[in-house]
Protein backbone atom coordinates (compact mmCIF):
# COMPACT_ATOMS: atom_id res chain seq x y z
CA UNK A 1 0.00 0.00 0.00
CA UNK A 2 1.48 3.31 -1.09
CA UNK A 3 -0.97 5.78 0.45
CA UNK A 4 -3.16 3.72 2.77
CA UNK A 5 -1.79 3.49 6.30
CA UNK A 6 -3.61 3.30 9.61
CA UNK A 7 -3.33 6.58 11.52
CA UNK A 8 -4.04 7.27 15.19
CA UNK A 9 -6.62 9.84 16.31
CA UNK A 10 -3.83 12.27 17.14
CA UNK A 11 -2.24 11.80 13.72
CA UNK A 12 -5.59 12.40 12.01
CA UNK A 13 -6.18 15.57 14.00
CA UNK A 14 -2.69 16.86 13.26
CA UNK A 15 -2.95 16.20 9.52
CA UNK A 16 -6.31 17.94 9.21
CA UNK A 17 -5.23 20.86 11.41
CA UNK A 18 -2.11 21.34 9.30
CA UNK A 19 -4.21 21.24 6.11
CA UNK A 20 -6.59 23.88 7.48
CA UNK A 21 -3.62 26.06 8.44
CA UNK A 22 -2.56 25.96 4.78
CA UNK A 23 -6.03 27.04 3.64
CA UNK A 24 -7.18 30.66 3.55
CA UNK A 25 -7.93 32.17 6.97
CA UNK A 26 -10.78 34.64 6.50
CA UNK A 27 -10.42 36.03 10.03
CA UNK A 28 -6.72 36.87 9.93
CA UNK A 29 -6.16 37.72 6.27
CA UNK A 30 -7.98 40.27 4.14
CA UNK A 31 -9.68 38.33 1.34
CA UNK A 32 -11.82 40.51 -0.93
CA UNK A 33 -12.30 38.64 -4.18
CA UNK A 34 -13.67 35.26 -3.12
CA UNK A 35 -17.47 34.81 -2.81
CA UNK A 36 -17.00 32.61 0.25
CA UNK A 37 -16.27 32.71 3.96
CA UNK A 38 -16.37 30.48 7.02
CA UNK A 39 -19.81 29.27 8.07
CA UNK A 40 -22.08 31.94 9.51
CA UNK A 41 -21.05 32.51 13.13
CA UNK A 42 -24.58 33.43 14.22
CA UNK A 43 -25.44 29.76 13.84
CA UNK A 44 -22.12 27.88 13.69
CA UNK A 45 -19.75 28.62 16.56
CA UNK A 46 -16.28 28.68 15.07
CA UNK A 47 -14.50 29.17 18.40
CA UNK A 48 -16.13 26.28 20.26
CA UNK A 49 -13.51 24.46 22.33
CA UNK A 50 -14.57 20.98 21.21
CA UNK A 51 -13.61 21.73 17.57
CA UNK A 52 -9.92 21.13 18.28
CA UNK A 53 -10.83 17.45 18.86
CA UNK A 54 -13.31 17.29 15.96
CA UNK A 55 -11.37 17.65 12.67
CA UNK A 56 -14.35 16.96 10.40
CA UNK A 57 -16.58 19.52 12.14
CA UNK A 58 -13.70 21.97 12.19
CA UNK A 59 -13.30 21.52 8.43
CA UNK A 60 -17.00 22.18 7.94
CA UNK A 61 -16.72 25.41 9.92
CA UNK A 62 -13.71 26.52 7.82
CA UNK A 63 -15.84 25.73 4.74
CA UNK A 64 -13.21 24.93 2.07
CA UNK A 65 -14.42 24.94 -1.55
CA UNK A 66 -12.86 22.13 -3.60
CA UNK A 67 -14.08 23.39 -6.95
CA UNK A 68 -12.36 21.69 -9.89
CA UNK A 69 -10.36 18.47 -10.19
CA UNK A 70 -7.14 18.74 -8.19
CA UNK A 71 -5.35 15.79 -9.79
CA UNK A 72 -5.12 17.76 -13.05
CA UNK A 73 -2.60 20.26 -11.71
CA UNK A 74 -3.39 23.87 -10.85
CA UNK A 75 -6.34 24.49 -8.49
CA UNK A 76 -7.70 27.30 -6.33
CA UNK A 77 -4.76 28.17 -4.06
CA UNK A 78 -7.02 29.43 -1.25
CA UNK A 79 -7.77 25.82 -0.25
CA UNK A 80 -4.49 24.08 -1.09
CA UNK A 81 -4.19 22.35 2.30
CA UNK A 82 -7.38 20.31 2.21
CA UNK A 83 -7.15 19.85 -1.56
CA UNK A 84 -3.88 17.99 -0.96
CA UNK A 85 -5.70 15.53 1.30
CA UNK A 86 -8.35 15.00 -1.38
CA UNK A 87 -5.61 14.25 -3.93
CA UNK A 88 -4.16 11.70 -1.52
CA UNK A 89 -7.61 10.13 -1.10
CA UNK A 90 -8.05 9.85 -4.87
CA UNK A 91 -4.65 8.17 -5.23
CA UNK A 92 -5.41 5.81 -2.32
CA UNK A 93 -8.66 4.61 -3.87
CA UNK A 94 -7.43 4.50 -7.47
CA UNK A 95 -4.08 2.83 -6.79
CA UNK A 96 -4.21 1.00 -3.46
CA UNK A 97 -7.79 -0.30 -3.77
CA UNK A 98 -8.46 -0.36 -7.53
CA UNK A 99 -4.97 -1.32 -8.76
CA UNK A 100 -4.38 1.74 -10.91
CA UNK A 101 -0.96 2.78 -12.18
CA UNK A 102 1.04 5.28 -10.13
CA UNK A 103 -0.22 8.78 -10.99
CA UNK A 104 -2.28 7.17 -13.74
CA UNK A 105 -5.75 8.34 -12.71
CA UNK A 106 -7.64 11.58 -12.22
CA UNK A 107 -10.63 12.01 -9.98
CA UNK A 108 -12.56 14.00 -7.43
CA UNK A 109 -15.00 13.62 -4.55
CA UNK A 110 -18.42 14.02 -6.13
CA UNK A 111 -21.85 14.55 -4.58
CA UNK A 112 -22.64 10.85 -5.02
CA UNK A 113 -22.74 7.96 -7.45
CA UNK A 114 -25.39 9.59 -9.61
CA UNK A 115 -23.19 12.57 -10.37
CA UNK A 116 -20.14 10.36 -10.87
CA UNK A 117 -21.98 8.12 -13.36
CA UNK A 118 -23.23 11.14 -15.30
CA UNK A 119 -19.67 12.55 -15.30
CA UNK A 120 -18.42 9.34 -16.94
CA UNK A 121 -21.07 9.33 -19.66
CA UNK A 122 -20.44 13.04 -20.32
CA UNK A 123 -16.73 12.42 -20.74
CA UNK A 124 -17.13 9.50 -23.14
CA UNK A 125 -19.80 11.23 -25.20
CA UNK A 126 -17.48 14.20 -25.69
CA UNK A 127 -14.52 11.90 -26.35
CA UNK A 128 -16.32 10.15 -29.19
CA UNK A 129 -17.46 13.47 -30.65
CA UNK A 130 -14.10 15.25 -30.37
CA UNK A 131 -11.68 12.38 -31.00
CA UNK A 132 -13.69 10.37 -33.54
CA UNK A 133 -16.02 12.91 -35.11
CA UNK A 134 -19.08 10.94 -33.96
CA UNK A 135 -22.56 12.39 -34.26
CA UNK A 136 -24.96 12.17 -31.33
CA UNK A 137 -27.15 9.55 -32.97
CA UNK A 138 -24.11 7.27 -33.43
CA UNK A 139 -23.35 7.09 -29.68
CA UNK A 140 -25.23 5.07 -27.08
CA UNK A 141 -25.05 3.64 -23.57
CA UNK A 142 -25.31 -0.13 -23.14
CA UNK A 143 -25.81 -1.89 -19.80
CA UNK A 144 -28.10 -4.30 -18.02
CA UNK A 145 -31.67 -3.61 -16.95
CA UNK A 146 -30.40 -3.73 -13.37
CA UNK A 147 -28.23 -0.65 -13.94
CA UNK A 148 -28.82 2.25 -11.56
CA UNK A 149 -31.37 4.85 -12.63
CA UNK A 150 -28.59 7.45 -12.81
CA UNK A 151 -27.75 6.00 -16.22
CA UNK A 152 -31.28 6.84 -17.39
CA UNK A 153 -30.70 10.37 -16.10
CA UNK A 154 -27.40 10.52 -17.98
CA UNK A 155 -29.04 9.36 -21.20
CA UNK A 156 -31.77 11.95 -20.84
CA UNK A 157 -29.45 14.84 -19.97
CA UNK A 158 -26.87 14.03 -22.64
CA UNK A 159 -29.35 13.15 -25.40
CA UNK A 160 -28.18 9.53 -25.78
CA UNK A 161 -30.02 6.26 -26.29
CA UNK A 162 -29.72 3.70 -23.47
CA UNK A 163 -29.94 0.08 -24.62
CA UNK A 164 -30.62 -2.32 -21.73
CA UNK A 165 -29.90 -6.05 -21.77
CA UNK A 166 -32.36 -8.40 -20.11
CA UNK A 167 -31.15 -10.20 -16.97
CA UNK A 168 -32.06 -13.70 -15.83
CA UNK A 169 -34.62 -13.41 -13.05
CA UNK A 170 -33.06 -15.72 -10.47
CA UNK A 171 -29.32 -15.08 -10.85
CA UNK A 172 -29.46 -11.49 -12.22
CA UNK A 173 -26.87 -12.21 -14.92
CA UNK A 174 -26.85 -11.00 -18.51
CA UNK A 175 -26.37 -13.97 -20.81
CA UNK A 176 -24.03 -13.60 -23.81
CA UNK A 177 -27.03 -14.16 -26.08
CA UNK A 178 -29.03 -11.37 -24.45
CA UNK A 179 -26.09 -8.98 -24.53
CA UNK A 180 -25.44 -9.74 -28.20
CA UNK A 181 -29.09 -9.11 -29.04
CA UNK A 182 -28.85 -5.72 -27.32
CA UNK A 183 -25.67 -4.80 -29.19
CA UNK A 184 -27.08 -5.95 -32.53
CA UNK A 185 -30.20 -3.87 -31.89
CA UNK A 186 -28.02 -0.80 -31.32
CA UNK A 187 -26.00 -1.47 -34.47
CA UNK A 188 -29.16 -1.86 -36.53
CA UNK A 189 -30.15 1.64 -35.38
CA UNK A 190 -26.92 3.17 -36.63
CA UNK A 191 -24.84 3.00 -33.43
CA UNK A 192 -21.06 3.01 -33.99
CA UNK A 193 -19.78 4.12 -30.59
CA UNK A 194 -20.70 2.46 -27.30
CA UNK A 195 -20.37 3.56 -23.69
CA UNK A 196 -20.56 0.24 -21.86
CA UNK A 197 -21.53 0.18 -18.18
CA UNK A 198 -20.40 -2.77 -16.06
CA UNK A 199 -21.87 -3.10 -12.58
CA UNK A 200 -19.70 -3.83 -9.56
CA UNK A 201 -22.62 -4.85 -7.33
CA UNK A 202 -25.95 -3.32 -8.34
CA UNK A 203 -27.88 -1.21 -5.86
CA UNK A 204 -30.87 -3.55 -5.64
CA UNK A 205 -29.27 -6.99 -5.89
CA UNK A 206 -25.53 -6.65 -5.41
CA UNK A 207 -25.09 -8.44 -8.74
CA UNK A 208 -21.86 -8.17 -10.72
CA UNK A 209 -21.54 -8.02 -14.51
CA UNK A 210 -19.25 -10.22 -16.58
CA UNK A 211 -17.02 -7.50 -18.00
CA UNK A 212 -14.94 -9.88 -20.11
CA UNK A 213 -18.04 -11.19 -21.84
CA UNK A 214 -19.09 -7.62 -22.57
CA UNK A 215 -15.74 -6.46 -23.94
CA UNK A 216 -15.14 -9.63 -25.97
CA UNK A 217 -18.49 -9.23 -27.68
CA UNK A 218 -18.10 -5.50 -28.30
CA UNK A 219 -14.63 -6.09 -29.77
CA UNK A 220 -16.00 -8.83 -31.98
CA UNK A 221 -18.55 -6.41 -33.43
CA UNK A 222 -15.73 -3.97 -34.36
CA UNK A 223 -17.34 -1.19 -32.36
CA UNK A 224 -15.48 1.69 -30.77
CA UNK A 225 -16.26 1.47 -27.06
CA UNK A 226 -15.29 2.68 -23.61
CA UNK A 227 -16.17 0.92 -20.35
CA UNK A 228 -17.32 2.63 -17.18
CA UNK A 229 -17.63 0.57 -13.98
CA UNK A 230 -20.47 1.54 -11.66
CA UNK A 231 -19.08 0.56 -8.28
CA UNK A 232 -21.22 3.04 -6.37
CA UNK A 233 -22.29 0.23 -4.08
CA UNK A 234 -19.53 -2.32 -4.48
CA UNK A 235 -16.43 -0.17 -4.84
CA UNK A 236 -15.51 -0.42 -1.16
CA UNK A 237 -16.65 -4.06 -0.81
CA UNK A 238 -15.99 -6.17 -3.91
CA UNK A 239 -12.22 -5.49 -4.25
CA UNK A 240 -11.80 -6.91 -0.72
CA UNK A 241 -14.19 -9.85 -0.94
CA UNK A 242 -13.27 -10.97 -4.49
CA UNK A 243 -9.53 -10.95 -5.11
CA UNK A 244 -9.93 -12.13 -8.73
CA UNK A 245 -12.06 -9.13 -9.68
CA UNK A 246 -11.59 -7.75 -13.22
CA UNK A 247 -13.51 -4.57 -12.39
CA UNK A 248 -10.56 -2.33 -11.62
CA UNK A 249 -7.88 -0.27 -13.34
CA UNK A 250 -5.61 -3.26 -13.89
CA UNK A 251 -8.09 -4.19 -16.61
CA UNK A 252 -7.00 -2.27 -19.75
CA UNK A 253 -10.63 -2.01 -20.85
CA UNK A 254 -11.75 -0.12 -17.73
CA UNK A 255 -11.56 3.63 -18.28
CA UNK A 256 -13.46 5.00 -15.28
CA UNK A 257 -15.03 3.90 -12.00
CA UNK A 258 -17.71 5.31 -9.68
CA UNK A 259 -17.76 4.69 -5.93
CA UNK A 260 -20.03 5.93 -3.14
CA UNK A 261 -18.50 6.64 0.25
CA UNK A 262 -21.85 7.42 1.85
CA UNK A 263 -22.87 3.76 1.61
CA UNK A 264 -20.39 1.22 2.99
CA UNK A 265 -17.83 3.78 4.21
CA UNK A 266 -20.57 5.49 6.26
CA UNK A 267 -19.41 8.96 5.28
CA UNK A 268 -21.93 11.85 5.25
CA UNK A 269 -24.51 11.63 2.49
CA UNK A 270 -23.54 13.54 -0.62
CA UNK A 271 -20.15 11.86 -0.86
CA UNK A 272 -19.24 9.89 -3.99
CA UNK A 273 -15.98 9.41 -5.88
CA UNK A 274 -15.32 9.62 -9.61
CA UNK A 275 -12.11 8.16 -11.06
CA UNK A 276 -10.86 8.04 -14.65
CA UNK A 277 -7.63 7.05 -16.32
CA UNK A 278 -5.41 9.99 -17.27
CA UNK A 279 -6.32 11.80 -20.46
CA UNK A 280 -10.11 11.67 -20.25
CA UNK A 281 -10.99 14.58 -17.97
CA UNK A 282 -9.81 17.07 -20.58
CA UNK A 283 -12.82 16.23 -22.73
CA UNK A 284 -15.07 18.05 -20.25
CA UNK A 285 -12.94 21.09 -19.46
CA UNK A 286 -15.18 24.13 -19.19
CA UNK A 287 -13.04 26.76 -20.85
CA UNK A 288 -15.58 29.43 -19.94
CA UNK A 289 -14.69 29.02 -16.24
CA UNK A 290 -11.91 31.56 -16.63
CA UNK A 291 -12.20 32.97 -13.09
CA UNK A 292 -11.56 29.48 -11.60
CA UNK A 293 -7.88 28.76 -11.09
CA UNK A 294 -7.16 25.60 -13.09
CA UNK A 295 -10.59 25.85 -14.80
CA UNK A 296 -13.19 23.18 -14.04
CA UNK A 297 -13.72 19.69 -15.45
CA UNK A 298 -16.37 18.48 -12.99
CA UNK A 299 -20.12 18.31 -13.35
CA UNK A 300 -20.85 19.83 -9.96
CA UNK A 301 -18.41 22.76 -9.77
CA UNK A 302 -18.15 23.94 -6.15
CA UNK A 303 -17.77 21.07 -3.68
CA UNK A 304 -17.45 20.78 0.08
CA UNK A 305 -13.90 19.96 1.09
CA UNK A 306 -15.26 18.62 4.39
CA UNK A 307 -16.72 15.56 2.65
CA UNK A 308 -13.34 14.65 1.18
CA UNK A 309 -11.77 15.00 4.64
CA UNK A 310 -14.46 12.73 6.12
CA UNK A 311 -13.78 9.88 3.67
CA UNK A 312 -10.02 10.18 4.08
CA UNK A 313 -10.33 10.15 7.88
CA UNK A 314 -12.54 7.05 7.91
CA UNK A 315 -10.28 5.03 5.61
CA UNK A 316 -7.11 6.11 7.41
CA UNK A 317 -8.59 5.30 10.82
CA UNK A 318 -9.12 1.68 9.68
CA UNK A 319 -6.06 1.19 7.52
CA UNK A 320 -6.08 -1.54 4.84
CA UNK A 321 -6.05 -4.47 7.27
CA UNK A 322 -8.80 -3.04 9.44
CA UNK A 323 -10.97 -2.42 6.39
CA UNK A 324 -10.37 -5.96 5.09
CA UNK A 325 -11.46 -7.29 8.48
CA UNK A 326 -14.59 -5.10 8.50
CA UNK A 327 -15.70 -6.33 5.08
CA UNK A 328 -15.13 -9.96 5.97
CA UNK A 329 -17.15 -9.63 9.18
CA UNK A 330 -20.04 -8.38 7.04
CA UNK A 331 -19.49 -11.31 4.67
CA UNK A 332 -19.68 -13.72 7.61
CA UNK A 333 -22.99 -12.23 8.74
CA UNK A 334 -24.35 -12.46 5.19
CA UNK A 335 -23.25 -16.11 4.96
CA UNK A 336 -25.09 -16.81 8.20
CA UNK A 337 -28.29 -15.25 6.86
CA UNK A 338 -28.11 -17.11 3.55
CA UNK A 339 -27.44 -20.45 5.25
CA UNK A 340 -30.53 -20.03 7.40
CA UNK A 341 -32.68 -19.09 4.38
CA UNK A 342 -31.33 -22.07 2.42
CA UNK A 343 -32.05 -24.50 5.27
CA UNK A 344 -35.72 -23.55 5.16
CA UNK A 345 -36.10 -23.48 1.38
CA UNK A 346 -36.64 -19.73 1.12
CA UNK A 347 -35.73 -18.47 -2.34
CA UNK A 348 -33.19 -15.65 -2.42
CA UNK A 349 -30.43 -14.15 -4.56
CA UNK A 350 -26.99 -13.28 -3.30
CA UNK A 351 -23.90 -12.63 -5.38
CA UNK A 352 -21.26 -14.75 -3.59
CA UNK A 353 -19.00 -11.79 -2.70
CA UNK A 354 -21.79 -9.39 -1.78
CA UNK A 355 -23.31 -8.36 1.54
CA UNK A 356 -26.77 -7.92 -0.01
CA UNK A 357 -29.53 -10.51 -0.04
CA UNK A 358 -32.72 -10.23 -2.12
CA UNK A 359 -35.62 -12.43 -0.99
CA UNK A 360 -38.50 -13.30 -3.28
CA UNK A 361 -41.58 -11.38 -2.20
CA UNK A 362 -43.78 -14.50 -1.97
CA UNK A 363 -41.96 -15.47 1.21
CA UNK A 364 -42.65 -12.18 2.98
CA UNK A 365 -45.71 -10.56 4.50
CA UNK A 366 -46.50 -6.87 4.54
CA UNK A 367 -46.06 -6.86 8.32
CA UNK A 368 -42.54 -8.31 8.13
CA UNK A 369 -41.54 -5.93 5.33
CA UNK A 370 -42.66 -2.91 7.34
CA UNK A 371 -41.33 -4.12 10.69
CA UNK A 372 -37.81 -4.79 9.37
CA UNK A 373 -37.58 -1.99 6.82
CA UNK A 374 -37.05 -4.17 3.76
CA UNK A 375 -36.71 -2.36 0.43
CA UNK A 376 -38.64 -3.55 -2.67
CA UNK A 377 -37.39 -3.65 -6.24
CA UNK A 378 -40.33 -1.41 -7.20
CA UNK A 379 -42.72 0.95 -5.43
CA UNK A 380 -44.97 1.45 -8.45
CA UNK A 381 -45.83 -2.19 -9.25
CA UNK A 382 -46.11 -5.41 -7.27
CA UNK A 383 -42.62 -6.16 -5.92
CA UNK A 384 -40.86 -9.37 -6.93
CA UNK A 385 -37.99 -8.96 -4.47
CA UNK A 386 -37.15 -7.30 -1.18
CA UNK A 387 -33.56 -6.66 -0.20
CA UNK A 388 -31.52 -6.81 2.97
CA UNK A 389 -28.22 -4.94 3.16
CA UNK A 390 -25.90 -6.25 5.86
CA UNK A 391 -24.42 -3.02 7.18
CA UNK A 392 -22.43 -2.23 10.34
CA UNK A 393 -25.55 -2.21 12.52
CA UNK A 394 -27.03 -5.41 11.01
CA UNK A 395 -25.54 -7.99 13.37
CA UNK A 396 -26.48 -11.66 13.73
CA UNK A 397 -28.38 -10.67 16.89
CA UNK A 398 -30.48 -8.36 14.71
CA UNK A 399 -30.92 -10.92 11.92
CA UNK A 400 -31.89 -13.84 14.18
CA UNK A 401 -35.35 -12.50 15.20
CA UNK A 402 -36.10 -11.69 11.56
CA UNK A 403 -35.27 -15.26 10.56
CA UNK A 404 -37.43 -16.72 13.32
CA UNK A 405 -40.36 -14.53 12.37
CA UNK A 406 -40.10 -15.24 8.66
CA UNK A 407 -39.92 -18.99 9.34
CA UNK A 408 -43.15 -18.94 11.33
CA UNK A 409 -44.92 -17.45 8.31
CA UNK A 410 -43.60 -19.88 5.65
Amino acid sequence: MKYWKKLSENELRERVADALDRNVDYRNKTILGVPASHLDEKVFYGNASFLKDAPFLSTMIHNPNHIGCHTLGESESFFAGTQKIEKELIALVAEDILKGETDGQDGYVASGGTEANIQAIWIYRNYFVKAHGATMDEICIIGSEDCHYSLDKAANLLNLQFYKSKVNHLDRTVSPANFERTVDDAISNGIKYVIGVANMMTTMFGSVDDIEMMTDLLSGKNLEYKIHVDGAYGGFVYPFSCKQSKLDFSNPNVGSITLDAHKMVQAPFGTGIFLAKKGFMRYVYTEEAQYVQGLDATLIGSRSGANAIAVWMILMSYGPHGWFEKIHILQYRTDWLCNRLKEKGISYFRQPYSNQVAIESRFLTKEIVEKYGLVPDTHTNTPSWYKIVVMEHVTVDVLAPFIEEILTRV
